[in-house]
């Protein structure tokens, strides 16, 4: 058995062979879905399929499939905000 495997942590599947042997077969772990990196919220319209095109698996915008719309709002207001404080004060 490959070193990967041997933990307990891997779904395991007794399956009977065609000769009537039993075998071990490790499941494949299902993705979860994408979190946001701050909040830890869902991202909503991303895939959570292997194997998809990666159109799929992203959104286009800055930050696409790592940060939630809240969050890059959030963001980008404070960003604009900090911004015209510096411009204010001169």
């Amino acid at each position: 058995m490959r070193r990967s495997l041997r933990t307990r942590s891997k779904k395991r599947k007794t399956i009977r062979t065609p000769g009537g042997k039993l075998k071990l077969q490790f499941r494949k772990e299902l993705p979860g879905p994408r979190r946001c990196r701050f909040c830890g919220s869902e991202i909503h319209g991303i895939s959570k399929d292997r194997g998809v095109a990666h159109s799929e698996r992203t959104v286009g915008r800055i930050y696409g499939g790592e940060v939630c719309h809240r969050c890059l709002e959030k963001s980008m207001v404070t960003a604009v905000a900090s911004e015209w404080l510096k411009e204010s004060s001169f």
